[in-house]
């Protein structure tokens, strides 16, 4: 009885530290997709701004154009 108590103990302890690793991994993996995704939205936004000032450099290279031909 004590030998299965103390076998049932040692698998149990043992789960558990699987447990604890899986959980730990999972974690860590959870915290790199958010650094991931929080980067990609930093490069969006970085992208979108500098479209938005290529639009606007274009658009008043249009108006210079057409002041000159005028």
């Amino acid at each position: 009885m004590i030998r299965l108590a103390a076998f049932t103990l040692l698998m149990a302890m043992l789960a558990g530290c699987g447990l604890t690793e899986t959980v730990g991994s999972a974690a860590a993996d959870a915290t790199a997709k958010a650094q991931e995704l929080k980067q990609a939205k930093a490069t969006e936004a970085r992208a979108r701004s500098e479209l938005d000032a290529a639009a606007r450099a274009s658009a008043q290279q249009r108006q210079d154009a057409e002041k000159d031909a005028q």
